[in-house]
């Protein structure tokens, strides 16, 4: 046994592991079927720009020991995600708050707001929602739902509204004051000089194999460490020998414009169920549309999403947090358990629908139980 731990996966969950591990005194091996590392937070420059290869990735946190952890890696800037809704070229406030409201409905004071979302809940009918169209009609009313929340929702998710569990929808943020802020994080932003500095700067004198898949290879990899941590897809290290979990995927189309401003903000969401792609990301603006020297950049780079359904030899995104794919993983988790030699982490890993600091807590906290 050359190492103590093989880590297969370089993103988050990996790249904290492996930097305890390493502290801790142990030899540590990180391996990535991908050429780069850093998972789906890898960022790749372009034109100047951090462009975030899989998706738009803002940290955020209610949770004090990750932010001080993360804080060790990187520099922070103070980004906050303001996102803008675009419904058939008539733009609105996200998350929905008094702007939005004023926009929809010419309504001024919070008590105006307040009246109108329980007017049009009262008029659907709604007392206990049943899925995620009652639901969201009874959070905001239903203009707001129509316009802003069922389009974008059904391509997101490619199923309707109604056929959607209730729950998905409960963290939509709904404000009755001017906060443009969509998460109600106590900390907030980017690293500045992008994501895969970061979790290189996590990996520090740490040996890394990129270009190496686990699953093709596994009997020789296993016999280099003592222990496995196992960040790939759950029903993949077992052959899928219970059947397959589900995921939604997205798919990014880029463009690199010789324009220096495309859409004046990071996010459009496109909430209209005619127009394709469910947002466009403008790269730049997480970072204030300069370069790391401060100077304003002369062109961008726009990503348009497609959400997907996920099928194998896709990028998997989002689990399917339904009663099938829950029973599912339990039964897939129970196999788990008793892998002996193999820790399996991460949202791949544990089927969950992680944001990053959820991730990054539940490496900290595995890491306290191995290594105190």
């Amino acid at each position: 046994m050359k190492y103590d731990y093989l880590v297969v996966g370089a993103g988050l969950y990996g790249a904290v592991f492996a930097h305890e591990a390493k502290k801790s005194g142990k030899s540590v091996l990180v391996i990535d079927k991908r050429p780069n590392i850093a998972g789906n937070v890898y960022t790749e420059q372009i034109e100047g720009i951090h462009v975030h290869k899989y998706g738009a990735h803002i940290f955020h946190t209610n949770l004090k020991h990750v932010w001080e952890y993360i804080n060790q890696f990187a520099t922070f800037n103070r980004f906050t995600n303001s996102p803008v809704a675009n419904y058939h070229g008539e733009l609105y406030s996200l998350p929905f708050n008094m702007y939005t409201f004023n926009k929809m409905w010419g309504v001024v004071t919070p008590e105006e707001a307040a009246a109108k979302i329980e007017e049009q809940r009262r008029a659907a009918g709604i007392t206990e929602p049943k899925n995620l169209e009652e639901q969201a009609i009874s959070l905001v009313g239903t203009d707001i739902y129509e316009k802003l929340v069922k389009g974008y929702t059904e391509k997101q998710w490619g199923r309707p509204c109604t056929e959607l569990p209730a729950f998905i929808i409960k963290r939509l943020p709904v404000r009755l004051t001017f906060d443009n802020n969509y998460f109600n994080a106590l900390y907030q932003g980017i690293p500045v000089g992008g994501y895969t500095q970061m979790v290189a700067n996590m990996l520090d004198g740490i040996e890394v194999g990129l270009n190496t898949d686990y699953l093709a290879d596994r009997e020789t990899l296993n016999d280099l460490a003592e222990k496995v941590v196992y960040t790939g897809p759950v029903d993949a290290y077992f052959g899928f020998r219970l059947g397959t979990l589900e995921y939604r995927s997205v798919r990014f189309e880029n463009e690199v414009l010789d324009q220096p401003n495309f859409q004046g903000n990071a996010a459009v969401n496109y909430t209209d169920r005619e127009t394709p792609w469910t947002r466009i990301i403008e790269h730049k603006w997480f970072e204030f549309g300069k370069d790391a020297e401060g100077n304003d950049l002369p062109k961008t780079v726009i990503s348009r999403e497609f959400s997907s359904e996920w099928k194998p030899g896709d990028e998997p995104y989002y689990p399917v947090n339904d009663e099938k794919n829950g029973a599912l993983y339990s039964a897939y988790k129970a196999l788990a358990d008793k892998e002996e030699k193999v820790i399996f982490g991460g949202r791949l890993g544990e089927y969950k629908y992680y944001d990053m600091d959820a991730v990054i807590a539940s490496a900290l906290e595995k890491c306290e139980k191995i290594f105190g």
